[in-house]
């Protein structure tokens, strides 16, 4: 059954039972994004939604008021990207926007388990995900025995950040000592987590993924002479085929952090093959689209309406028969 329930919108009854509610699907959906600032990731997304007939309405994360008691919404959307710079800002408006009925791209789920790299782990462990060996501890003791068990070099991470900052490459126990003495010193309390994987030996480059939905779309290459390849850092992007085996472990990765619009990272191990090494929620691509030859701005506006449209995530599947 469709039904025409206002100029904007129709609903559609999922049985002829009244046994399931009836699904909300915006004729022009009203989509929102999420900002700190309005950076080229931004313009190009605004940009690929204008292409396709649709204004997006731009929301400080700075201005917003949420009242999570009244459940009255600080703005209206059918859907919210969130682009958030701030990721304690963007974890914690996906949450409220979430409560007040709206969906989020991504959602909470997927947002709060990468954004901490700990929860990225536990998330893929479960999920039989390959990636490099991981040691958790909270004290400078027990994080020294768990690099001597590694065995030098190790790589030292805190739990939550990106643009590959603060990451120490640790040569032996003299230099771990000083840098964990500094970390339990002078850092937060999260840098007394002490995140520790093995150092794994690439080959001058790692992978950078990108999936919409439940498609790896394109794939880079990130060179570098340093160990740190982040483009942020330095690195230099060239395309990357995306095989079968790239395309098998970040659809399985997708999956297992709840899917959505992500970059995941993989390291090429020389014996082991393909590791997940992070996976980044809010990802950007500027300097992946004519490296590729892939819209990913209009790839991630189709995915967004499709959300909209749907009031939920879709698969592949059912955005190709859309």
């Amino acid at each position: 059954m469709i039904r025409a329930n206002n100029e904007s919108q129709t609903t559609v009854g999922l049985n002829g039972h009244g046994r399931q509610p009836l699904i909300r699907i915006p004729a022009q959906p009203r989509v929102a994004m999420l900002v700190s600032r309005i950076r080229v990731e931004e313009k190009l997304l605004v940009a690929a939604f204008r292409e396709r007939g649709v204004e997006v309405q731009l929301v400080r994360d700075g201005n917003l008021v949420f009242a999570p008691d009244n459940g009255r919404r600080p703005f209206d959307a059918d859907v919210v990207l969130e682009r958030s710079v701030s990721t304690a800002r963007g974890l914690y408006a996906l949450r409220m926007l979430e409560l007040h009925g709206v969906p989020t791209i991504n959602s909470h789920h997927t947002a709060s388990l990468c954004a901490d790299k700990l929860l990225t782990t536990t998330a893929l462990t479960q999920a039989g995900v390959a990636q490099p060996r991981t040691r958790v501890a909270f004290t400078v003791e027990a994080a020294l025995e768990a690099m001597e068990e590694l065995g030098y070099p190790v790589v030292l991470k805190p739990v939550v950040g990106s643009w590959g900052r603060l990451l120490a490459r640790i040569n032996d126990r003299d230099a771990a000592e000083a840098i964990l003495e500094h970390k339990a010193t002078l850092g937060s309390y999260q840098h007394s987590i002490f995140y520790i994987q093995e150092y794994i030996t690439k080959p001058g480059r790692d992978i950078r993924a990108f999936v919409v939905g439940e498609e790896t779309i394109c794939a880079i290459y990130r060179h570098s002479e340093h160990w740190i390849t982040n483009t942020a850092r330095g690195g230099a992007a060239s395309n990357c085929p995306v095989t079968p085996e790239i395309d098998d472990i970040c659809r399985r990765t997708a999956q297992a952090v709840g899917g959505g619009v992500l970059a995941i990272d993989l390291l090429e191990d020389p014996e082991r093959g393909l590791l997940v090494n992070e996976v980044n929620h809010t990802m950007e691509f500027r300097n992946s689209i004519d490296t590729t030859g892939v819209d990913i701005p209009g790839r991630v506006a189709d995915y967004v309406l499709s959300v909209a449209r749907a009031g939920q995530p879709l698969t592949v599947q059912e955005m190709v028969a859309a």
